[in-house]
């Protein structure tokens, strides 16, 4: 059938459009839009720009690298017509790439180096540290000095040397004798000095006093060193510490002669002696060889790997043993006040974690606590819950129980009901004992429903960071260990406390690196997760 010719422009139009060509003259609104896209991107791209030139600026190349390069991806996502169908999805694409991407792939970057404390700079700061230390050599010059300050609080100094020779040191003038200066000094006072010198302005003794602590961080430099402030009488003309020889790659002490290279982000002299601050640098796999090879972090460690394993284990078969039992009882429908008796039991369920946790602590307080002085009365025996490391698991199990049970009570109830009632029927006509067929019925039709709750909740507990961190915050300690461990760490506690509360200083990248063996037991858990449910499933269809 012949189209209407007036139909006819309209389709091509149509296809224009869709096949990404350009639309027909005499269109404003898609012009408008043009020059709003157009707009945008200039000012996208200004504020990228802005922003890496920043992180460029702060050693922190590879991040202004990223961001130019997403910059560069999101200009071709909005200026070729081929990729018009992705601009819809550029900002889901870029906030993943922002919240999850980046932080996945800087963590994995920090794992393989030794950024921590000692060594959070780059190698390029920490030598500009050490090339700013001074000291004072045998032949240096000591001065009396006087200090002017002008309005921008840009400090002068005048200095008289025991030969009672007058210099100024200053920043923008170095360090000169007075007469080959060419500033103009006010009226002199009774000590000879004059009040003002240009826009500076003399301190008074008070005032010194005052910004003593900010003077003596002022250097200035000078032809054989640097002009400091030593104490409120005395100026010293001290020399420049430690010279940086690039060609050699080492730091060389000027008052001693030792000359440091740069190891693993340390410089070390050729005694074994280490300059600190070190800087970040690249290690490669030692993080995590560290944790299976250095006798002093693999006890520990590996007895956190077991006990994370052990509880999380321990929780999915307590709270699921303890769900399922009450799940059978409040499923019988000759139980009187089922309704509210299922009511109570998910009580638990219905306040929030954290102040369950709060509350059990102070019930289990072994000075104070209800239970303990019940415990008292009865058996004689207070239990130190706490400070006991096999009692303070047996406490973590316990709490842990009372918060997961509601939720496989729940999951329970659901699969048990909807289970067929002939399949109970039947197999009591075989002659089954009610064992039996919670063994052969119940148990196989319940595992194909909640399996992979049992193994999520498994997961869950693996990385159940607020139990442990409420109740004994991964104490009692284990004695003798050069890393922050407690006998009832887990994994994501121990490595919180590595890179943050270690209290022997933080090590992020070994932190890294245990966060790194997390996800990858994780991801094997979830694995398994996958190839269980399949398994269960063929497993149902046989019962």
């Amino acid at each position: 059938m012949q189209q209407p010719q007036s139909a006819r422009p309209l389709r091509k139009e149509a296809e224009l459009l869709v096949d990404g060509g350009a639309p027909p003259a005499g269109a404003p609104p898609s012009s408008r839009r043009s020059l709003v896209t157009l707009a945008g991107l200039c000012l996208f791209d200004a504020l990228t720009l802005w922003v890496a030139y920043a992180l460029a600026g702060s050693n922190q190349l590879p991040a202004a690298v990223a961001l130019l390069v997403v910059g560069a991806l999101v200009n071709w996502l909005f200026l070729s017509e081929r990729m018009y169908p992705w601009r819809w999805l550029a900002p889901g694409l870029l906030t993943m790439l922002l919240i999850v991407i980046y932080p996945l792939g800087y963590t994995v970057y920090i794992a393989f180096t030794n950024y921590g404390d000692g060594h959070l700079t780059s190698k390029e700061q920490v030598i500009e540290q050490f090339e700013q230390q001074t000291y004072l050599a045998e032949d240096g010059l000591r001065f009396q000095w006087t200090a002017y300050r002008d309005a921008a609080g840009n400090y002068l100094l005048w200095l008289t040397d025991e030969q009672k020779n007058s210099y100024l040191a200053g920043t923008g003038i170095g360090f000169v004798p007075v007469q080959e200066v060419r500033l103009s000094f006010g009226p002199l006072e009774e000590d000879g000095l004059p009040e003002t010198i240009d826009s500076y302005r003399r301190l008074g003794r008070r005032d010194v006093v005052r910004h003593l602590t900010e003077l003596e961080t002022q250097r200035f430099a000078a032809e054989n060193g640097a002009i400091r402030i030593a104490s409120l009488n005395e100026a010293q003309l001290a020399r420049q510490l430690y010279t940086y020889d690039p060609d050699r790659d080492v730091l060389v002490n000027n008052q001693t002669g030792v000359v440091y290279t740069p190891q693993e982000g340390t410089f070390v002299g050729p005694d074994g002696s280490r300059l600190s601050p070190g800087f970040a640098s690249v290690i490669g796999w030692d993080n995590f060889l560290r944790a299976f090879t250095n006798p002093q972090i693999r006890a520990p460690f590996l007895r956190v790997f077991v006990w994370t394993f052990v509880f999380a284990g321990l929780s999915v078969l307590l709270t699921f043993g303890v769900g399922l039992g009450l799940s059978l009882v409040l499923n019988d429908r000759d139980l009187p006040l089922r309704g509210i008796w299922r009511a109570l039991a998910i009580v638990p369920y219905t306040i929030p974690g954290f102040i369950s946790i709060l509350v059990w602590v102070g019930l289990l307080n072994p000075l104070y606590g209800p239970v303990n002085r019940l415990l008292a009365q009865v058996i004689g025996f207070s239990p130190p819950w706490f400070s006991d490391p096999t009692l303070a698991k047996v406490a973590i199990l316990f709490i842990n129980t009372w918060l997961g049970y509601p939720y496989m009570l729940i999951v329970s109830l659901g699969a048990l009901q909807s289970i067929s009632e002939d399949l109970y029927e039947a197999a009591a006509m075989d002659g089954a004992a009610p064992f039996q067929q919670f063994r052969h019925i119940t148990l196989p039709l319940l595992l194909v429903a909640i399996g992979p709750l049992l193994i999520g909740s498994f997961a869950f507990n693996f990385n159940n960071f607020a139990v442990i961190e409420l109740i004994t915050e991964g104490g009692p300690p284990v004695p003798g260990t050069s890393t922050p461990a407690g006998h009832t760490d887990i994994l994501i506690s121990y490595t919180y406390r590595l890179a943050f509360s270690g209290g022997r200083g933080t090590e992020y990248g070994f932190a890294a690196a245990i966060s790194i063996i997390i996800f990858l037991i994780i991801a094997v858990i979830t694995a398994l997760n996958f190839r269980f449910t399949r398994t269960l499933e063929e497993v149902s269809e046989n019962v």
